[in-house]
């Protein structure tokens, strides 16, 4: 990371990734579904009303679908950067009546309207981010005043223990880097939002081995986007040294992969572009690619 709110993230691989997985994704998502109700969870202690409301990083869908429930009234718009997630999304919603709309884009640069959404939800996607000063801009600009913004995000201790394995096997990083949450609090004050609340929680999964840790990851499309990553090839002879730096963390005969999940949100003051500024961009159309 080359800085406290920036990274060195290759944005045309992530998108890639995503793509390849986005058929298998859910099979392998257990941990972002069990994030997302905590996440939606949180919404119980907000009272508000929604009529409009954009998911960002959406996905297969699984927390667009969840919000149009919860708010029964609101149009759901599914934003992510990878085109086959939101197909993926779109195969599993009714084709008449639905509220669901989908656009294909990056966060931190979305033509959507200003001032178009009552709640913004993300959930574990602002780690991709490049610029995440760039990301709360732009969400702030297209939520209405006092709208919500409410997401999860992976903090710098996540993977610790596959970063030290890796350390002690190649020079090159091998797991992304991720925002600290004081500096996704500071930058969300910094960029139109106020009283903003963050907390973080560790969670633990275990693995028999670390192949499977891989095998979920790849299956997420969680591939080392870093643009300073290895671009050769990993030989057997590697792979075997890391599966031996990995089991200095076996406890109990499983071997642990650390989560450091934050949870934010915040309350957009007010629009950050005049009505010249925003001319260009559209109002919410049904799955578009941008």
């Amino acid at each position: 990371m080359s800085s406290g709110l920036k990274s060195c993230l290759d944005k045309r691989r992530v998108a890639a990734a995503f793509e390849k997985a986005a058929a298998r994704y859910d099979s392998h998502a257990f941990l972002q579904r069990e994030i997302a109700e905590r996440a939606l969870d949180r919404l119980s202690l907000v009272t508000m009303e929604a009529s409009s409301i954009a998911d960002i990083g959406s996905g297969t869908g699984y927390c667009a679908r969840a919000l149009a429930s919860r708010y029964r009234k609101a149009k759901v718009l599914q934003c992510d950067i990878a085109w086959a997630m939101l197909e993926e999304a779109r195969s599993r919603e009714r084709r008449f009546f639905s509220r669901q709309h989908f656009v294909c884009c990056d966060v931190e640069r979305m033509a959507l309207k200003s001032g178009a959404f009552d709640l913004v939800f993300s959930n574990l996607s602002l780690q991709w981010c490049r610029d995440l000063n760039c990301a709360f801009l732009e969400i702030q600009r297209i939520l209405r005043p006092d709208g919500l913004l409410l997401f999860t995000t992976l903090g710098p201790d996540t993977l610790k223990e596959l970063r030290f394995a890796w350390a002690e096997v190649s020079d090159t990083p091998h797991v992304n880097q991720f925002f600290d949450m004081h500096d996704a609090g500071d930058a969300l004050v910094a960029n139109g939002f106020t009283a903003p609340v963050m907390e973080a929680e560790r969670i633990t999964v275990n693995y028999d081995d670390v192949i499977s840790l891989m095998r979920d990851l790849k299956g997420l499309g969680a591939t080392n986007a870093a643009l300073e990553r290895s671009r050769g090839l990993f030989g057997k002879r590697n792979l075997g040294a890391l599966v031996d730096a990995y089991e200095v963390y076996r406890v109990d005969d499983k071997l642990p992969a650390t989560y450091e999940v934050i949870y934010g949100h915040a309350w957009a003051i007010g629009p950050s572009v005049s009505q010249e500024q925003d001319a260009g961009r559209y109002p919410l159309k049904r799955f578009t690619r941008t």
